[in-house]
């Protein structure tokens, strides 16, 4: 342990892995604190920063992106460098980032989907959700997806934002969805959607959905689909109900009971699209030989559990739903990294308060931090990131007040020109600045934010120009 650091002399060093929201947030938070000079390395396996906010949030939600005006203020604070198209784990390991920084703080997301466990679930025509949303936005690895979107009925399982996210693509006009910036390939393939009805699934009432009220009342304000509910659907059971009336709901629960009971009372327009709410339904089974034909869902019913909590029990009654595609939205999961301690239960890195722990002891990991999704789950909007990221950033400027961050054994630059030599596509700041301007110039004659490029070697392509300026210096 080494005493001065984050002095003008001796730099705080931070390796940051993942450049989404709670990625940059933690980087904002480190190169703006008081009193300290930091200096931040943010990796990510993608040649494009952002995250979630380039690669999740829905095309038709470009107010929601323009948060990544905070992130690029960030990117131009001295001390900061972007390493794109980096994978740790691959171009370079955890054992060399933390051998060049006194940390490393992994904000990494929920890169995968939480599974149903259910007959049929793998069935051709049954996706997860979170590949049809990175399918969309154009992310590289799921570019060349392909979903069959013939048949006459969807049905989506999940109750959240994600959930109706994909209803409301499926749903959307074709002039509706080509001013924004979805991936050409997926604008394609919509025009010529087959899909008239989108029926979504949720395992539980109205009250306890997990959407927004925006994105809930979005759903009513579309041009060209009618949103159906069942009026004894939104009817709320007796013990929902008795919440509802108690006062303690929170206004977002409150107002989305309204909402969905506004829709059962609404008469449909006869638009030539219907989304449709279903609620206390739950899938046992994706019906099928060689590929989805409907889904059996089975009622529920509303039981208090121990701590209080309406659970959703399931009764003796069954209905087959006929469909001819399944997309299942019932949550982002974590993975293993880096041979960091990984919480199975939780799916997120084993951490307490964003320090990085030994599942056997309890002990921090000195100079390992995490936040983010990978930290505490996939749940919030993407302001939670901020003050998760806050959280984490304090406990490391505790630790390095307490003396008790590793120094490093090398200086940062000699592992950034090995990273070059080993893996010369990595893309730099300028690189990524490049393809941005490329992507808004293809999207400005047709009216649209960007037209996005979705091939890892185009992203490349357009970023090499950054890379041979930065050789020639």
């Amino acid at each position: 342990m080494s005493a001065g650091i984050g002095t003008e002399q001796n730099p705080l060093r931070v390796a940051i892995v993942g450049s989404g929201p709670a990625g940059f947030y933690a980087a904002g938070q480190l190169l703006t604190a008081k009193d300290l000079h930091a200096e931040v390395e943010m990796f990510d396996k993608l040649a494009t920063p952002w995250g979630l906010v380039r690669a999740g949030v829905a095309p038709d939600h470009p107010n929601i992106k323009a948060v990544t005006r905070v992130y690029e203020k960030t990117a131009k604070r001295e001390g900061f460098r972007f390493h794109g198209n980096v994978e740790v784990g691959k171009d370079v390991s955890h054992e060399e980032l933390a051998a060049h920084h006194h940390a490393v703080i992994y904000a990494t997301g929920s890169p995968t989907d939480r599974r149903l466990g259910i007959p049929g679930e793998d069935l051709a025509g049954s996706h997860a959700a979170t590949e049809f949303v990175a399918w969309y936005n154009g992310h590289p690895d799921y570019r060349d997806l392909e979903f069959d979107l013939s048949p006459k009925r969807a049905v989506v399982i999940g109750n959240g934002n994600v959930a109706l996210d994909v209803a409301r693509m499926l749903a959307l006009t074709n002039d509706e969805l080509g001013k924004t910036d979805i991936a050409d390939h997926a604008l394609e393939a919509l025009a010529s959607s087959g899909v008239e009805e989108i029926v979504v699934l949720g395992r539980r009432g109205p009250l306890q959905a997990a959407y927004t009220n925006p994105e809930l009342k979005e759903l009513g304000e579309m041009a060209d689909a009618d949103v159906i509910v069942d009026p004894d659907e939104a009817r709320l059971d007796a013990l929902s109900q008795e919440e509802f009336d108690s006062g303690e709901i929170d206004k977002t629960s409150r107002v989305n009971v309204e909402t969905v009971q506004e829709y059962a009372a609404r008469a449909p327009h006869g638009y030539p699209r219907r989304i449709v709410l279903r609620f206390l339904v739950s899938p046992v089974e994706i019906l099928g030989d060689d590929r989805v034909t409907g889904v059996r869902v089975v009622r529920n019913r509303l039981e208090k559990s121990p701590d209080g909590r309406l659970v959703a029990r399931a009764t003796d009654e069954t209905e087959d739903i006929e469909c001819g595609i399944v997309l299942r939205s019932v949550g982002y999961r974590g993975e293993p990294f880096a041979g960091l301690p990984f919480d199975e239960r939780r799916n997120t890195l084993n951490n307490e308060s964003g320090r990085i722990t030994d599942p056997e002891s309890g002990d921090p990991l000195p100079g390992v931090y995490t936040a983010g999704w990978i930290k505490r789950g996939p749940s919030g909007v993407i302001g939670t990131n901020k003050k998760c990221a806050q959280e984490t950033v304090n406990a490391l400027l505790e630790d390095l007040a307490a003396g008790k961050l590793p120094e490093p054994s090398a200086e940062v630059d000699s592992l950034i020109e090995v990273l070059h030599e080993r893996h010369p596509d990595v893309v730099d700041y300028a690189g990524w600045e490049l393809i941005d301007e490329h992507e808004r110039g293809l999207g400005e004659p047709h009216g649209r934010p960007r037209v996005k490029l979705t091939r890892a070697e185009e992203l490349l392509d357009v970023a090499g120009s950054a890379r041979l300026a930065r050789a020639k210096k």
